[in-house]
């Protein structure tokens, strides 16, 4: 179905290829998964399926892409549209028209179907994504996750033979994530679909492959074929997997199904240790809150999306926001730091409400990192960007470069920041925030498009905030994340505040929001694999 023939890639001004010699055949009803850092060239494999590489990306390809018997070199992308359909990162800046409908009919339309046909079709995919209530709803009032929904039904519609999909659940929470995975599990092996999608968040999608492409960047060689093989000694794994390696489980567990079978003696050693508690890393007394928020009620258009939230956020602590997508979080947010103003009760920054403060003020209270980090970047390179945020935050010349290498160490000076991969843009906005050092950052789905090693540096930041004494909120559908660096967990649900409390109590009593590790230690409150590990060396040293 799909064929790579000694395919490579270098980008123009490039000083290396971003793809070399790839060779690669994926089999028609094969669902298959391409992995890698940010920034290693997964997209540009993607986009070189469907002919966006090079027709519209520019470039120099070399070898040949054969796509159901058709060179893409000859085959532009709407030559290939009838086969292939493509989904990229950023849904909102895919679609075309207003509306839930409209957006799902307008590939029929474009292809010429029948009206009776165009109806079916959009009644069908409404149902399979679980979108008929916001059918008829502007697509920028749905939340990112609904968005992703209906881009990727968009496409479904169009009953393509290949569908591709660059980082398809990355906005989605967990139930909607394994509703979209299922459907795409059901097209494959029900219908033949042949699945090609890149996602960082193994832990949701490897059980499900077929086969694992690792893309190592700088044109080294692409490695392929049976996900375990693959994943054995890579540094991109799941926790799943990395909980493997700990217990010297062969072959390699790639779901919680399988590892639970082989965990009952992991759960005997570890019946007689505890966990760590996660508690508040600043030192002293107890501490008056960054932030208060008092019985707050908010919403758009006369929906009332937050209802009588009331919480606290105290220096040290590194919060987690949960709840399903249209919960309510990313309002929260943006209360916090004034651009939504309550309907009633309050929000008080230091005793002062955010939408009361100067601009200037207010960087010295609170900073945010949105979901959509170009809402942050607008110089024309990584440098500019980062020197006018040393000049906006009024520090040392040099600082956001800093701490832009310490998340992410391969971006260059040159490049614009809306070239750069999603991953490497939220590193950049990210960056741009802390140069500030706000004593409250809040970061809204602070993980999207970022890779495990990019993943394990922001925890580290995160956890030098807390240890600063300032305080870190996370809106975030990543257990996982929540699991390694959160001290308490708040959940969102219909706007209400339903769970505030430590993390291993709030995770591992909900099935939706529990790690990978708990769910196969269960009924041990074990939450990654780094605690498994540091408790079975502890065993085995008394053992000895």
């Amino acid at each position: 179905m799909i064929t790579f023939d000694k395919v490579g890639l270098t980008y123009a001004e490039a000083d290396a290829p971003v793809l070399a010699d790839v060779e690669l055949t994926i089999p028609e009803g094969e669902l298959c998964l391409v992995i890698g850092r940010t920034g290693s060239g997964k997209s540009t494999l993607l986009r070189a399926i469907n002919g966006l590489v090079p027709h519209f990306s520019g470039g120099t390809l070399s070898g040949r892409v054969i796509v159901d018997g058709r060179d893409t070199r000859r085959h532009r992308p709407r030559d290939l549209a009838d086969v292939v359909g493509f989904v990229g990162q950023d849904p909102l800046a895919g679609f075309v028209t207003d509306t839930v409908e409209d957006e799902l009919a307008y590939g029929m339309e474009s292809l010429g179907l029948a009206a009776a046909v165009m109806r079916q079709r959009v009644e069908e995919t409404l149902d399979l994504l679980g979108l008929p209530d916001v059918r008829h709803q502007p697509l920028a009032d749905l939340s990112a996750g609904q968005q992703q929904r209906v881009a990727i039904g968009s496409v479904l519609t169009t009953h393509p033979r290949i569908l591709v999909l660059d980082e398809p659940t990355s906005a989605l929470d967990p139930q909607a994530a394994e509703e979209v995975l299922a459907t795409l599990q059901r097209l494959v092996h029900d219908l033949g679909l042949t699945v090609v999608l890149a996602e960082h968040r193994l832990e949701r999608v490897v059980q499900y492959a077929d086969r694992v492409v690792l893309v190592p960047g700088a044109g080294r060689p692409v490695r392929h074929g049976d996900p375990a093989v693959v994943l054995q000694d890579s540094s991109i794994a799941p926790p799943v997997v990395e909980l493997g390696r700990v217990t010297g489980w062969r072959p390699l567990p790639l779901s919680v199904r399988d590892a639970r079978r082989r965990a009952a003696p992991v759960r005997a050693l570890l019946a007689d240790r505890r966990p760590p508690t996660p508690e508040r890393r600043a030192p002293g007394p107890p501490m008056e809150p960054l932030a208060r928020v008092d019985h707050l009620v908010a919403g758009y258009r006369g929906l009332r999306v937050l209802d009588g939230v009331s919480t606290g956020l105290w220096p040290g602590e590194v919060v987690a926001l949960m709840g399903r997508n249209g919960a309510g979080k990313s309002t929260l947010l943006r209360a916090l730091v004034g651009s939504k103003r309550p309907t009633s009760g309050r929000v008080r920054l230091g005793g002062v409400a955010p939408d009361e403060l100067k601009p200037t003020e207010l960087l010295r209270h609170v900073g945010l990192v949105p979901q959509e980090p170009n809402d942050l970047l607008y110089a024309h390179s990584v440098a500019l960007e980062c020197v006018q945020a040393d000049r906006d935050a009024g520090v040392g010349a040099g600082t956001t470069r800093t701490i832009l290498e310490r998340l992410s160490p391969d971006i260059p000076d040159s490049a614009h920041p809306r070239d750069l991969s999603e991953g490497q843009r939220l590193t950049l906005a990210l960056a741009v925030v802390l140069a500030a050092r706000p004593p409250l950052v809040l970061l809204d789905e602070p993980t999207r498009g970022l890779d495990y090693t990019a993943k394990h540096r922001l925890v580290e930041i995160l956890r030098d905030l807390a240890d600063a004494g300032r305080c870190a909120v996370l809106a975030t559908h990543d257990v996982e994340l929540v699991a390694e660096v959160s001290s308490r967990v708040l959940v969102l649900a219909d706007g209400e505040l339903v769970a505030d409390g430590p993390t291993p109590d709030v995770v591992t009593a909900s099935p939706a929001f529990a790690p990978q590790t708990a769910k196969i230690l269960a009924p041990q409150r074990w939450l990654t694999p780094t605690q498994v590990a540091t408790a079975l060396a502890e065993v085995t040293e008394v053992s000895l």
